[in-house]
């Protein structure tokens, strides 16, 4: 997974503390990311009608429904893509001891592996919503995203 899925479940978990529409560049100075890296973050949740940005002066991000109903799985897909994270290239065809092509009609034993491991985590990030991660960081975190979020922190 790329390093854009972690900042933007941050930035989900961030939104469900906000009372108002939260300005990318806050999200970026909350997290202390590049504003130009994490706004490629949030397009890419705009995109996924995960998140939606509000125009004008109280603009910003909001989510698009509840976070309940947003699972990590939807994260990791808007940002990374659907596609599969494992791509076979059939490498037990090259080299000295290549299998003939015509002699592997079924996925070889790494493939499978493979892809019974991303069926588990696709499964797990599914069955897990940004409401649970939010609730997991609220009991986690030190400080007070909210406060910060809605104008404490300015």
């Amino acid at each position: 997974m790329s390093g854009g899925v972690e900042w933007a479940l941050h930035c989900c978990v961030a939104l469900t503390s906000a009372e108002a529409p939260v300005p990318a560049a806050r999200l970026a100075h909350l997290h202390d990311v590049s504003p130009t890296y994490l706004a490629k973050q949030l397009q890419a949740l705009s995109r996924a009608d995960l998140v939606r940005s509000v125009q004008g002066k109280a603009g910003g991000y909001i989510l698009t429904r509840s976070p309940a109903q947003i699972t990590v799985l939807d994260v990791v897909e808007a940002v990374d893509g659907p596609g599969p994270a494992f791509i076979c290239t059939e490498i037990r065809q090259r080299g000295p001891l290549a299998v003939p092509a015509q002699s592997c009609t079924a996925p070889c034993v790494i493939s499978r592996a493979m892809a019974d491991a991303e069926t588990a985590w696709r499964n797990a990030l599914r069955t897990t919503s940004i409401a649970d991660l939010a609730r997991d960081v609220d009991a986690d975190a030190r400080s007070d995203i909210s406060s910060w979020l809605n104008g404490a922190g300015a």
